[in-house]
């Protein structure tokens, strides 16, 4: 007993250098991804402001939906799931060198196959669009427009799908800002686009899927800079299917799904929305992008930081740390994500109002697109915890479980979109990818307990029902201070963005504040946390 006790505490200082590395990791992928979702957030205030939600916005939205699904789960999922595992373990056991030849290997089988990926997609891109959004083809003219902005951004799936690997490469030796700073050229893409392109071709939606391309070809660009100055540069060898690269296909399959359940549940919406009345894609876009905000900052940082860590942890054979890791972002995660889910439900109309209240995007359009976001917060938790738990089944090479719970819970959303759509219309959709989330988030955790991976701590047995208390007082306070200063919309005028400030800086403080009496939180051991310096 007393060699075990000894043996903790000489364990809890590495547990707390781990646990530090996992939240500046994660604080550096957030703060970028926070600067790329205010860009984003700029950028789809000028297109509301020139598109509205009419046919042009659809058109385009849909030509957006086809590689940025790709995008998701390349970047965000399924290969960055199988693949830093094999590539961190490759670094740990047999050296940079070897770790390197496997990347290359892997980027002759992708150059190779994603370009043949590509060229299929440009021939049947009328197919591609009759399946994703069947409502189209009831308006030829919005069908058409559709099939040829997605020919335009298509390429753009080739050129982020390398971005994947090239970003995957950068985080499995833990270089994460150049992989996190890369959407932010997306953004300043698409707004160079709309301002100076718009005017010299038929509409605003062709000058934005010309900025989706270009976009594309910046990411790659600045992401292979940033490998060789990682001393990672790669070279592109001719596609052979080695038995490593076998053992990654064989896991990126399964994890397609089970990585990628909720943006497969984004496109369910769409196709479900197509059959709606004109309009409806874009109202449940805007609504997406701005639950984006949290789930980008919060829920992506914390996967992204997180694999590389458990994997280490469990190669290392340290399950007591690696469970400690993931209470940890599970308490984090959800300390952030109720919050603002909370606040998005109580404040829905003032945000989709200051936001996106202009130009073609009139009253009833926010009033839509309001009550989108709602449904679609409901389900914000639930997202950022499926960002937490996958990364327990994937670092120890498990995609199979996971494609599972995806491919149960692409049906959930499926059924539940078809409940929904007469009696909730907009809101169905949005519902929908809500409660399969949740589903998704339970069956992760249920399994991960099951097999003995996931054993909730104290600390967050402790403080989660107190983190709900001091969202129940923010919610109080944002729902009586929004009557007050958005009485009268029509006299705010240039003031509706510093009373949008001084309502969410209302919100933040009553949360801390109310943390902190209730004991959900301490902010000064939160704040020594990222000050300390790892050792």
């Amino acid at each position: 007993m007393p060699g075990h006790l000894g043996a903790n505490r000489l364990d809890r200082p590495r547990g707390l250098a781990h646990l530090r590395m996992m939240l500046r990791s994660a604080l550096t992928v957030g703060l970028w991804t926070m600067a790329s979702r205010v860009l984003g957030f700029a950028r789809d205030v000028l297109i509301a402001a020139a598109l509205g939600a009419g046919p042009v916005a659809d058109a385009f939205f849909v030509a957006l939906k086809l590689p940025n699904l790709f995008r998701r789960l390349f970047g965000e999922g399924a290969f960055n799931a199988a693949f830093v595992p094999s590539f961190s373990g490759l670094l740990a056991a047999e050296g940079r060198a070897e770790a390197k030849y496997f990347a290359e290997e892997t980027l002759g089988v992708m150059v190779f196959w994603l370009a043949f990926l590509t060229l299929l997609g440009e021939i049947f891109m009328p197919q591609l669009i009759s399946l994703i959004a069947p409502g189209f083809g009831e308006i030829p003219e919005k069908f058409a427009m559709a099939v040829t902005l997605s020919r335009i951004t298509f390429p753009y799936l080739f050129l982020i799908c390398l971005a994947a690997l090239a970003s995957s490469v950068l985080n499995g030796v833990e270089k994460f800002s150049a992989a996190a700073a890369a959407p932010v050229l997306f953004n300043l893409s698409l707004i160079a686009a709309l301002l100076w392109l718009t005017p010299l071709l038929p509409n605003a939606g062709y000058a934005l899927s010309v900025g989706v391309l270009a976009s594309g070809v910046l990411q790659l660009g600045l992401l292979v800079l940033a490998m060789q100055r990682a001393g990672m540069g790669l070279r592109i060898p001719s596609p052979r299917l080695t038995p490593r690269i076998r053992a990654l296909l064989r896991r990126i399959a399964p994890g397609l799904l089970g990585a990628g359940a909720t943006q497969l549940n984004l496109v369910v919406d769409v196709i479900i929305a197509s059959l709606m009345s004109p309009g409806t894609v874009s109202i449940l876009y805007y609504a997406d992008r701005v639950t984006q905000l949290p789930l980008g900052t919060i829920g992506v940082a914390l996967g992204t930081a997180l694999l590389p860590l458990l994997s280490r942890q469990l190669r290392a054979g340290e399950a007591g740390q690696a469970n400690n890791t993931l209470n940890r972002a599970l308490e984090y995660g959800f300390l952030l994500s109720l919050p603002a889910a909370v606040a998005l439900i109580v404040c829905a109309w003032p945000v989709m109002f200051v936001l996106f209240g202009r130009g073609a995007f009139d009253a009833e359009n926010v009033r839509l697109s309001a009550q989108a976001l709602i449904a679609y917060s409901v389900g914000l938790p639930a997202y950022v915890a499926v960002k937490a738990l996958a990364p327990g089944m994937f670092a120890r090479g498990d995609t199979a479980t996971p494609m599972k719970i995806g491919l149960a819970t692409v049906g959930v959303n499926l059924v539940l979109n078809v409940v929904f759509m007469v009696p909730l219309r907009h809101m169905g959709p949005a519902l929908a990818t809500s409660l399969a989330s949740v589903f998704n988030a339970v069956a992760l955790w249920v399994v991960l307990y099951r097999r003995g991976h996931l054993t909730i701590d104290a600390v967050l047995h402790r403080r989660a029902p107190r983190i709900v208390l001091a969202a129940v007082a923010m919610a109080a306070a944002l729902f009586l201070a929004q009557f007050w200063l958005f009485a009268d919309p029509t006299e705010m005028r240039g003031l509706k963005w510093f009373f949008l400030a001084l309502l969410i800086a209302l919100g933040m403080a009553t949360y801390a504040a109310a943390g902190q009496i209730f004991g959900g939180f301490d902010l000064r051991e939160s704040m020594r946390m990222l000050a300390r310096r790892r050792t």
